[in-house]
């Protein structure tokens, strides 16, 4: 059977019918989905903390891997400290304690909230003991791969818009009587679509790094079998906070040394390299793990989720043969700059990145 067409929009008239111009503007931002059967929609913002901490916080408008209608409001907070301890948090609200505003981001779930105009944003944490307040400053202009939607056949699509592709974050951390003052870089995305992911991908990797004067952000998607696993390499290279690089279709693309992961059943690879080569400009990207500090399955729905995924649903995924599990990794990032075949400068740099498999363990 022919595969179904897959593709990162990006014509003149693609552009029109998103309504959407090169430049990026505050309401892209803002909620983008209307809570019908089938919508998610989600804000990510990471701190990779000076010290060895990284922070993830996240606001949904529904489950990830749930069928579900309408919103449920939920927010997760994942703290790692440099000495061992992980503190995860998850808030859900009703309604009438929540709002998602449609003309820039600004998102409300019971006390939690995130507040920002594509150059500066503040977020607030608040549950049980834990109450966390970050201010992100962007470093970079909002960017994102053409039009930011790949759209698979007629009419589903995912869409992606790294709203701060990397700033300056500063966080104020109350743990019960503890209170810690951090600082370090951060990052801030806005993605959302109209059909669960795991009917469009089989897998994605994704990852972003300052390494020296260099701001990253590469992914390589690939879709289902149906669209004949169709590949998405998504690549944004920056220079002092100037843009320098960021057409995927210079990017050749590699995993080496495979893992394979008793909890999630899923193979993983530590060493991931993006190589960008357009004929004038040559750099070579190298992710090496070192830890993984999260991961879960299907069977775990407390944290694969935005809300907790019923029985009934992780019946459905595996009768389909989707085995949804998600892994987040810490390591080293190092970039090399090629001239003539030789390496003129190499930086390296801790950095977070992640594996979301939604199929079968398979080497596709």
């Amino acid at each position: 059977m022919k595969p179904i067409d897959a593709h990162l929009m990006k014509s003149n008239e693609e552009f029109s019918r998103l309504r959407l111009s090169k430049q990026i503007e505050p309401w892209e931002d803002g909620l983008r989905t209307s809570g019908k059967f089938g919508e998610y929609e989600w804000w990510y913002s990471d701190i990779k903390i000076d010290g060895g901490a990284s922070l993830v916080i996240v606001f949904f408008t529904a489950p990830m891997t749930a069928t579900v209608k309408g919103f449920v409001p939920n927010a997760i907070f994942n703290l790692n400290l440099p000495d061992g301890r992980e503190i995860k948090k998850s808030v859900t609200a009703g309604l009438d304690e929540a709002h998602y505003l449609n003309d820039h981001c600004d998102v409300k779930v019971g006390k939690c909230y995130i507040k920002g105009d594509l150059n500066s944003y503040v977020i607030h944490y608040e549950h049980e003991e834990i109450v966390c307040d970050v201010t992100l400053d962007s470093n970079i202009r909002s960017w994102r791969p053409e039009t930011g939607h790949i759209i698979f056949g007629k009419r589903d699509y995912f869409a992606w818009l790294p709203s701060v592709p990397e700033g300056k974050a500063s966080v104020n951390l109350s743990i019960g009587n503890e209170k810690l003052k951090l600082s370090g870089t951060g990052y801030h995305d806005h993605n959302w679509g109209n059909k669960g992911m795991f009917w469009l991908m089989h897998h994605w990797y994704w990852g972003r790094a300052k390494i020296g004067p260099y701001q990253l952000i590469t992914s390589f998607i690939t879709a289902r079998e149906k669209y004949g696993y169709e590949h998405f390499p998504i690549f944004m290279l920056a220079r002092d906070g100037e843009k320098i690089a960021d057409n995927g279709e210079y990017v050749t693309y590699r995993q080496e040394n495979p893992e394979y992961d008793k909890i999630t059943n899923k193979h993983y690879f530590k060493k991931l390299t993006y190589e960008y080569s357009d004929g004038s400009e040559h750099y070579k990207i190298v992710y090496s793990a070192e830890n993984v500090i999260e991961r879960s399955n299907i069977e775990d729905s407390k944290t694969m989720d935005a809300a907790k995924t019923n029985a009934f649903t992780r019946l459905l995924l595996k009768a389909a043969g989707l085995e949804p599990a998600y892994i987040r990794f810490t390591g080293i990032a190092c970039i090399e700059k090629l001239e003539n075949g030789k390496v003129v400068e190499k930086h390296e740099s801790p950095a977070l990145w992640e594996l979301m498999y939604f199929g079968k363990d398979a080497d596709v």
